[in-house]
């Protein structure tokens, strides 16, 4: 006797069974596929360059010749480059004075931009927000006029009222750094704001009511409530800053022009990586700063988060 005749039911459990997996498969394959060109694109334009920069840092090419394996021969030269150094340390200083007032600033004005009796809440919002979508031709053009050398020129018409001297922003060392970081500054804190805007309006308006009932005033409601609530927020733009103080490279171009790449005052990790590879045609030595500008940022990046992972947490007693 046929087996499959003697057990009909359970040739009827195996069919649905394989019915069902068919259509998982299908439904498995179809999302892949719907998926798939976002990997693709990724792995052409974003994994690839990584690799092959990797690649390359142990590489000698200057993007004609055969390439030439010199181990950690590139990673040698820049490390014992005074430019380099130079370029780290410009970096850095211009990353402080650039992004650290603009997290603080922002705070302090996403605060003051939802307070309720402020009047006109959209136009300065949009205000604060416009340098961020300014083009980078009409800030070098800007910021060019108001910190020129010259005498007359906003910045020092405004040092001169002070009592001090003028100085010259494009060519001196300090003058340059500042004029650079206030550029940052004006470009990035309506960013910052906007992100710290969205966090305050995102806390339960009962917390402030509960705080003014038991006596809180204004400051005490932004250091025990807003603060706190703030912190997924504050780690947020903390290594997002932190991020692109260290690829620094638009607003020093633009300011100095044709003489950025030329002048090490305000020579920053990028310009060096992009003197290298495409004015020097070292592609190998500028694929090492890049793997080096990514241990940089994933160590200031790291430190930071921790520092900033501190913000509302509770002390503990007899501490």
């Amino acid at each position: 006797m046929d087996p499959v005749k003697a057990n009909p039911a359970s040739n009827h459990v195996k069919i649905k069974k394989k019915r069902y997996r068919s259509e998982a498969k299908k439904d498995m394959i179809s999302g892949y596929l719907y998926i798939a060109p976002f990997f693709i694109i990724f792995a052409i334009i974003g994994l690839y360059p990584v690799l092959f920069s990797i690649y390359l840092g142990f590489q000698k090419w200057n993007g004609l010749s055969p390439m030439t394996f010199v181990g950690l021969a590139n990673f040698k030269l820049v490390l014992t480059d005074p430019l380099f150094w130079k370029s780290v340390y410009n970096t850095i200083v211009m990353g402080i004075m650039g992004t650290a007032p603009q997290l603080v600033f922002g705070i302090i004005f996403a605060y003051l931009l939802n307070l309720a009796f402020l009047k006109f809440k959209n136009f300065f919002r949009v205000t604060i927000f416009m340098p961020y979508i300014t083009s980078m031709v009409a800030v070098a053009l800007i910021f060019s006029v108001l910190f020129s050398d010259h005498e007359s020129s906003l910045a020092n018409y405004v040092l001169s009222l002070a009592g001090l001297d003028p100085v010259n922003w494009g060519s001196s060392e300090w003058g340059t750094k500042i004029a650079i970081s206030i550029m940052v500054f004006w470009r990035w804190v309506g960013y910052n704001t906007i992100i710290y805007l969205a966090g305050i309006q995102s806390i339960p308006n009962d917390l402030y009511e509960a705080a003014t009932i038991d006596g809180a005033n204004k400051f005490q409601q932004l250091l025990y409530i807003t603060m706190p609530m703030l912190k997924p927020f504050i780690v947020l733009t903390v290594f997002t800053s932190t991020v692109g103080a260290l690829q620094l490279f638009s607003e020093p171009t633009v300011f100095l022009g044709n003489s950025a790449f030329t002048r090490d005052e305000a020579m920053t990790i990028v310009m060096y990586l992009y003197r290298d590879a495409f004015k020097l045609q070292s592609f190998g030595t500028a694929s090492a700063t890049a793997i080096i500008l990514l241990v940089l940022i994933s160590a200031f990046a790291a430190i930071n988060v921790f520092l900033t992972s501190g913000i509302g947490r509770k002390r503990r007693k007899g501490q």
